[in-house]
């Protein structure tokens, strides 16, 4: 019989002892909630396939033999959670989805600039320029609404529109989105398919962030909804889903034939940081972390909800954008008379992103907070938090 999920939450001792990136650099007494890791033990069915795989003392190159299970795994994955039938015979496996990106640009996108709506994942204005492009960022706008629920953030699409006609070949989307939380709508998407497909876009959809939609949420792909064959490149990894980014593995999706067969045919050493220690781990994540992710799901919603109440209630000067994916909290301190919330919070034992200046134009003001982790946790990151932001002005 198997055992059922459960959700672990690590002490403080045993995640300085491990030292992920997020806790190995931060003194005792400093909560860290900047870079995206969890604080949630791993999946049961991924720690015992990392723990059989070291069992047989054997750490050479990755294993050929696992990809074509890895894209039945992911294919199946979607079905499940998506309703999307991947093509798994389109599935490249890669070592991360930064490094697929940049496999795509260098190998399958044409000559020219970038559009890329903002504010956005930081690493892809280095990457892109690291690749020789011009980024064309269109920073994200305020939907209109004619009810009462709060405007949401979404694409400007007659922007984008207008960069693609002066010649951009590309647009690299995060969806969902980090910082901001958004799970774009698939009359949204829509729209941006259509733009693309007049102006022979490429159009390159980090969907790292898929299955952390909130419970009631839809993750619509944006291969849901573009034509056959279209210049569309997906990236996707269960090392973010599933807590795991210290694991080398990630899937690039490619939606024409022939870009498959291109980065396919590439020589090995372009693509082969992935491992076999990764490749197992996924493949358990995909097939048997269900029960697990939706624990997850349900208390990063909470852990939403808990943060907003504590944090604006004693410092209703922060705006947070409402979430629907991610457990990534994006907060509004432009009405905050603080010269430097983040130095601020540092202060009182919260390591926060820094400013949001970084994320592009759109997020000058803005920081993000990291919410996986306990609720006690959440609490005391807002209690932090509530007293450097107010006493501090």
């Amino acid at each position: 019989m198997s055992t059922p999920a459960a959700l672990v939450d690590l002490d403080e001792g045993i995640l300085r002892e491990a030292g992920p990136l997020k806790w190995a650099q931060e003194p005792p007494g400093v909560i860290p909630a900047w870079v995206a890791e969890m604080d949630f033990a791993v999946a049961e069915p991924i720690q015992h396939a990392v723990q059989d795989y070291v069992a047989s003392g054997v750490f050479g190159y990755a294993d050929p033999r696992d990809r074509g299970a890895i894209g039945r795994a992911l294919a199946d994955f979607a079905r499940r959670r998506w309703s999307y039938s991947v093509d798994e015979d389109r599935v490249l496996v890669v070592g991360d989805v930064m490094e697929g990106l940049e496999l795509t640009l260098r190998h399958v996108v044409r000559a020219g600039a970038l559009i890329v709506p903002t504010p956005v994942y930081a690493p892809f204005f280095v990457l892109s320029r690291s690749c020789d492009r011009e980024v064309l960022p269109v920073p994200l706008v305020r939907e209109p609404r004619h009810d009462q629920r709060p405007a949401r953030l979404t694409l400007d699409i007659a922007a984008i529109e207008a960069r693609a006609a002066a010649g951009a070949s590309a647009i690299l989307l995060c969806q969902p989105h980090n910082p901001v939380g958004r799970r774009y709508t698939r009359s949204e998407l829509a729209a941006l398919a259509e733009v693309a497909q007049r102006h022979d876009l490429h159009v390159i959809s980090d969907e790292i962030h898929a299955p952390l939609t909130l419970p009631g949420v839809e993750h619509v792909p944006f291969a849901a909804v573009a034509p056959c064959d279209s210049a569309l490149t997906t990236l996707v990894s269960a090392t973010k889903a599933f807590n795991m980014p210290g694991l080398r593995c990630a899937q690039l999706v490619s939606h024409r034939a022939e870009d498959h067969a291109l980065l396919g045919s590439l020589h090995p050493v372009l693509n082969h940081s992935m491992t076999t220690l990764g490749q197992r781990a996924t493949l358990a994540a995909y097939r048997d972390g269900g029960a697990w992710l939706d624990l997850v799901r349900s208390r990063v919603a909470s852990n939403h909800d808990l943060f907003r109440r504590e944090l604006t209630s004693n410092v209703p000067q922060v705006r947070i954008e409402p979430a629907e994916a991610t457990y990534l909290a994006w907060l509004d301190l432009a009405d905050l008379p603080v010269p430097d919330p983040t130095a601020a919070a540092l202060d009182h034992g919260v390591r926060l992103d820094g400013q949001g200046a970084g994320y592009g134009p759109g997020g000058e003001g803005h920081v993000r907070v990291n919410l996986a982790t306990s609720p006690a946790r959440v609490a005391e990151i807002a209690a932090r938090l509530s007293v450097a932001w107010s006493t501090a002005s």
